[in-house]
């Protein structure tokens, strides 16, 4: 995979191939945050259209739930695998706490279109409900909670390790015991 990610870099001109490299946290979170919204998708609707027909979304937190797990491993070990220098346990604290704060921004717009403004049936078409739902939930909530993630992440969860100079660490050095006997 490495491999063919390297031969396309390689291959791109001198302008983009710079971009490209720039910006590599943003363009690894990208394909991340793709193969979570295809488990998000395939999650949502299997629930959505079976057993979870009439609350869809509880279908929707679920599906979420399940992309967000598939997020933090694929996140960790790939797009920011050389940020953070936290424990993983705090880490991953982090990483579902900002990631529940994604999930409420992700469903507040298909509630809203639900309950709102009534965007189902009776009240309107199969076909205007069902886009109404892929619009609001699947295209609205996921770009304001992914612009959000993204922020959050690069902030809190996996931090550029010199932007805490002050931090406390893990284990004390030798000379810091040296010092404070």
């Amino acid at each position: 995979m490495l491999r063919i990610a390297n031969a396309v870099l390689a291959r791109l001109p001198e302008p983009l191939h710079a971009l490209v490299l720039k910006h590599h946290e943003l363009l690894k979170f990208t394909v991340v945050g793709g193969t979570a919204f295809l488990v998000d998708n395939a999650v949502f609707y299997g629930l959505k259209l079976t057993i979870l027909e009439p609350k869809p979304v509880t279908a929707k937190v679920i599906a979420v739930l399940v992309a967000t797990i598939v997020s933090y491993v694929l996140n960790r070990e790939w797009s920011f695998r050389t940020r953070g220098g936290r424990e993983r346990r705090h880490e991953a604290a982090l990483f579902f706490l900002v990631s529940g704060v994604g999930l409420v921004l992700s469903s507040a717009p298909l509630w809203i279109s639900r309950y709102v403004f009534r965007l189902e049936t009776p009240d309107v078409s199969l076909v205007t409900q069902e886009i109404a739902d892929f619009m609001s939930a699947q295209i609205i909530g996921t770009l304001i909670a992914m612009v959000f993630r993204f922020w959050a992440l690069r902030k809190w969860v996996f931090p550029e390790e010199k932007a805490h100079p002050g931090r406390l660490r893990l284990a004390p050095t030798a000379d810091a015991t040296d010092e404070a006997a």
